[in-house]
């Protein structure tokens, strides 16, 4: 006989050669000739060195035990006392009733839905997360939610989990703000065949994200293309001069001719113009010629007229003279005065007038 004592919290499975014969619990026991005792702590899952299957058919052992049978596509979410322990896969478990208050939630993972009674704060556990898909669509975006290559819904911002499994799930997403799309260094030509390079720029905003991204292949492009060949249309019927005095009115243009194109797209554009207007090297040598040119012209034509205007004071100037005798002599002194201030020295005698005299003088002269 063997004198075996099993421990509070503890359970002993007892064997002889190798045979199960039963289970015992705390206190001490006597054992026969051949027989050994395995000793389990009821605090962890029971572990069994023998065909469970075997040991069940003992119904005390079986009372004793939480069997959980975890299927293919299934998962097990193990609680103790209140908290999360861990995550059963296919298979077969046991767990010791008694010492341990045990809770277990089944997981379904042929679906994709989590809608399980699982607390959020448990998504993040590195033994849970790896069964789940997470989807972010931030405050200023929405999505277009696909299962399988078809079309489910939209889905507005938040997060988003899925068990994950084979069923295959995509997430487009789309930024609804007011976005820019800058159409930029086009090379055109003009109607008189100048070559030119303009940078255009376009406001828009996603008003149907459905159409923008199931109807629609890279809509952002689309609309790119649109503007490009919208601008390339009218830029074509005016001159260079034309196109530089009628710019807001080109994109005003534009702007109306691609809205259609665009609301095809889920796009409202809401703004547009011409941010530059770029000449090529040697057309803008040409412009800078011409620009130097008009600008002589205008200088010529601004001496012209003062010229003009300052003969017909001299005409104005003679007619008051020839009218005024002593407005001739003041005209006489201002004129003696300029010579005088040309001349080192000049010598009058006192007999005569000082204006006569100087009038002989300059008559003499000539």
């Amino acid at each position: 006989m063997k004198r075996v004592r099993i421990n509070a919290g503890n359970v002993g499975l007892v064997f002889k050669n190798g045979d199960y014969h039963g289970v015992i619990t705390q206190g001490i026991h006597w054992l026969g000739f051949g027989k050994t005792v395995l000793q389990y702590s009821m605090a962890v899952a029971f572990n069994t060195p023998k065909e469970l299957e075997l040991l069940l058919k003992d119904e005390n052992l079986k009372a004793m035990l939480h069997i959980i049978e975890v299927k293919d596509n299934e998962l097990v979410l193990v609680f103790k006392n209140g908290r999360f322990s861990q995550v059963l896969k296919s298979g077969r478990y046991a767990f010791w009733k008694g010492l341990m208050e045990y809770e277990f939630t089944t997981v379904d993972l042929s679906k994709i839905y989590i809608t399980e009674k699982i607390d959020k704060a448990l998504f993040s556990n590195a033994e849970l997360s790896k069964y789940i898909r997470v989807f972010e669509v931030a405050a200023f975006e929405k999505a277009v939610f696909i299962v399988d290559d078809v079309y489910v819904k939209t889905l507005e911002s938040g997060t988003y989990r899925f068990w994950r499994n084979d069923t295959t799930i995509k997430i487009a997403k789309v930024d609804l703000r007011q976005l820019q799309l800058e159409v930029a260094g086009q090379e055109l030509l003009t109607k008189d065949k100048a070559a030119i390079r303009i940078n255009f720029d376009t406001q828009y905003k996603v008003i149907d994200i459905e159409k923008a991204l199931l109807e629609n292949k890279d809509f952002e492009k689309q609309l790119y293309v649109a503007l490009q060949l919208a601008l390339r249309a009218y830029v074509g019927t005016y001159t260079l001069d034309e196109l530089l005095e009628n710019k807001a009115q080109i994109a005003k243009v534009v702007f109306e001719d691609t809205k259609t194109a665009a609301t095809k797209l889920g796009v409202a554009v809401l703004n547009c113009g011409i941010r530059d207007v770029i000449l090529t090297g040697e057309m803008k040598d040409i412009m800078n010629q011409v620009l130097v040119a008009q600008k002589k012209a205008q200088a010529n034509v601004i001496t012209r007229r003062e010229e003009t205007a300052s003969t017909r004071s001299l005409l104005n100037t003679a007619k008051l003279m020839e009218e005024n005798e002593m407005l001739y002599k003041l005209k006489e002194m201002e004129f003696v005065e300029n010579i005088a201030d040309k001349i080192g020295e000049i010598t009058v005698s006192g007999n005569g007038g000082m204006v006569k005299q100087l009038k002989e003088i300059f008559a003499a002269g000539k």
